[in-house]
């Protein structure tokens, strides 16, 4: 029998990521921003004088994503770049005092963003869901091709294969809903 990719909690996942960033798309677009551009915004809030090279880092992008959203941000005004005075070879992103005010514009698209994404759900149903999407992106950042116990993740399906992949470690059914 083939995988239900549709029955998967990661298909789940990506269906909601991608609702999140339309509806976020959708939000920051009233307050004149792209998605992943409020993400500079707010890091720099958190420390600003930044180097490109630390906003990648933050940001979990690769530098020339970082290049291409600073220099949009700076064109509308939100951000400065500026020489280290230290190093030359370094430039420091610093918010300017329009991209500081445009920081609370986006906490409120934010909040208005978790309302709308917890609708229905009560406290202890959202700390959950914290909790278990925290685990997923850890397991998710380790490294699979180093673990042996995947290894026969990209083999072709057999029926060997399949009857194995049914059952857990201890033998145990296991199922996706």
């Amino acid at each position: 029998m083939a995988f239900n990719y549709k029955k998967s909690i990661t298909f789940r996942l990506v269906q909601a990521a991608k609702a999140q960033r339309a509806r976020s798309g959708a939000h920051l677009m009233r307050i004149g921003l792209h998605p992943g551009q409020e993400l500079v915004l707010k890091v720099l809030a958190d420390t600003d004088g930044r180097t490109m090279s630390q906003l990648a880092l933050a940001l979990g992008v690769q530098p020339p994503t970082v290049t291409k959203m600073v220099t949009r941000l700076s064109s509308q005004g939100y951000v400065r770049r500026q020489v280290s005075d230290t190093d030359g070879r370094l430039a420091r992103v610093y918010l300017t005092e329009e991209g500081r005010e445009l920081v609370f514009s986006v906490d409120k698209a934010w909040k208005r963003l978790e309302r709308e994404a917890m609708s229905g759900l009560d406290d202890k149903d959202r700390k959950k869901l914290r909790k278990l999407l925290r685990q997923v992106e850890k397991n998710l950042s380790v490294a699979v091709d180093d673990d042996p116990e995947h290894e026969n993740d990209f083999e072709p399906d057999n029926e060997e294969t399949s009857e194995t992949e049914k059952k857990g470690s201890k033998g145990k059914e296991l199922s996706v809903a």
